[in-house]
């Protein structure tokens, strides 16, 4: 009887030990994620893994002005197709000539307006950047969050440039501010406006200046995904 009680007495205590080493475990914590990636992920950026192509036309208004030129993107083969005045011409961004060059220039250009959110994500390594609460936006005046981004000097269409974007507490961007090459005065200052959501790209159809003078937006616009 004495070694049946000692042997419950032992299971028990076999028991214990291990609810106890259960309770000690402790679980590693979670990565805070920066200013940077809150933004890019606010706007759909995690969703981006799952795009084949992007369709998109650029278009500016200037007084009596207009202008428009359309892409195709192939994100996974890196394929450009330019349509621009009833040209079409097709190049590969790891191959690139001096026309093809040219061109992509354009292309990052009217990329970053189409998807800056993401450029957060894709460009941390080559940019600093400062983020402040509770700073009045430059259009609206409303307090919103403002991040300031500058851009190495070397690499790039336009090294040196800076961009203030301003947000709410949702992280998706209102305003925005260009600053080329990082000087004190704003080269342009922009809405950013009508969101669309495309299979989990959320992207600002419509940016234009305060006095509506200048407007940049996009038409025409198709995400293909991978797995239709």
């Amino acid at each position: 009887m004495k070694k049946l009680v000692l042997a419950v007495f032992s299971f028990t205590l076999i028991l214990s030990s291990c609810k106890t080493d259960k309770k000690s475990e402790v679980t590693a914590p979670k990565m805070e994620l920066s200013i940077l990636d809150k933004v890019a992920n606010a706007h759909g950026f995690n969703q981006f893994r799952n795009v084949k192509e992007i369709a998109f036309t650029f278009n500016v208004d200037r007084a009596d002005s207009h202008s428009e030129r359309s892409w195709v993107w192939n994100t996974i083969t890196n394929d450009i197709t330019s349509i621009n005045k009833g040209d079409t011409i097709s190049y590969n961004r790891t191959s690139m000539d001096s026309v093809a060059t040219k061109l992509n220039g354009a292309f990052i250009n009217d990329k970053y307006w189409f998807l800056a959110p993401f450029n957060l994500a894709w460009d941390k390594n080559n940019i600093t950047y400062d983020h402040k609460s509770d700073v009045p936006a430059p259009i609206s005046k409303n307090p919103m969050q403002k991040l300031t981004i500058v851009y190495g000097n070397e690499g790039g269409y336009t090294p040196g440039d800076a961009y203030d974007f301003y947000f709410g507490n949702d992280y998706m961007i209102k305003e925005w501010v260009f600053r080329r090459s990082n000087q004190p005065e704003p080269s342009l200052v922009t809405t950013w406006e009508n969101y669309t959501d495309i299979n989990g790209l959320k992207i600002a159809e419509m940016h234009q200046n305060e006095d509506g003078s200048f407007k940049l937006y996009f038409t025409n616009i198709k995400v293909t995904s991978k797995n239709p």
